[in-house]
């Protein structure tokens, strides 16, 4: 399956008791085609573009993505960047503000 289209959709709560900010998402390949398939990324932990990160890490575990450079450090290349030289369009979404069970996807 050749990827043109990642969308990655995110809902994220804040637990204002305690602080702390948690997301779920739903990532789609090839949008819309008739090779479109669906991924969710179940209520965990983090913050700002965490969920864009997960995604990626979501796409590796199901072989979308199979050759993402991973450096020495620890750290792997950017998504955006993946796409980009691979020439696949990436749209990222996040809905901020959401209430906890909202956040089932």
């Amino acid at each position: 399956m050749k990827t043109k289209t990642i969308d990655i959709n995110a809902k994220e709560w804040f637990d204002k008791i305690n602080g702390n900010s948690y997301f779920s998402a739903n990532i789609t390949v090839n949008f819309g085609m008739k090779t479109a398939k669906n991924f969710k990324m179940p209520f965990q932990y983090g913050y700002g573009d965490h969920f864009i990160d997960m995604a990626t890490k979501e796409l590796e575990k199901v072989k979308v993505i199979t050759d993402l450079e991973h450096y020495n450090n620890g750290g792997s290349q950017a998504l955006w960047a993946y796409c980009k030289d691979r020439n696949i369009i990436l749209r990222t979404h996040k809905q901020a503000n959401c209430l906890k069970r909202e956040l089932n996807y």
